[in-house]
């Protein structure tokens, strides 16, 4: 009989903020993961949480803000292995609105939040996070990173 090994990927809920052209970032920092670069709001979805729940509680956590969930939209999925090879599952969402002004509401975590030209994005970005959104800008729903082609 065969036997099989299951994948048990971590889980995380992304949330891009827009204002125009403009993304909300969060600068990382103090973490020892990707310190000094900017990534999105986000964060892993805990036992027992959706991950329209877990992008409503880390967009509370991290920028301080309210969302309802029905003013999320999904917009990307992605599979990505990590350089210490775990395995993630990504879900990217984007929100239509939300109660409050998002803030660095982290400082331990995060050294700002920033609003960035979604065209014209750093080079210090989280390249995960980067691969995403360029996917994202060209429609596609799915993608994979960090695994050999």
């Amino acid at each position: 009989m065969a036997s099989f090994k299951t994948a048990t990927p971590y889980i995380a809920s992304y949330v891009i903020f827009r204002r125009g052209a403009k993304g909300a970032f969060v600068l990382r920092g103090h973490t020892g993961w990707m310190d000094g670069c900017y990534g999105l709001v986000a964060g892993k979805v805990e036992k027992g949480e959706s991950y329209l729940q877990a992008a409503v509680r880390e967009a509370k956590e991290e920028a301080g803000v309210t969302i309802n969930p029905t003013d999320l939209q999904h917009v990307m999925t992605m599979h990505r292995r990590g350089e210490d090879g775990t395995e993630w599952v990504d879900i990217f969402f984007e929100a239509s609105k939300w109660q409050g002004e998002p803030r660095n509401n982290e400082p331990k975590v995060h050294d700002e939040l920033a609003w960035l030209e979604l065209d014209d994005l750093p080079e210090n970005m989280v390249p995960a996070v980067k691969h995403a959104l360029d996917e994202i800008g060209q429609g596609k729903m799915y993608t994979e990173y960090g695994w050999p082609r």
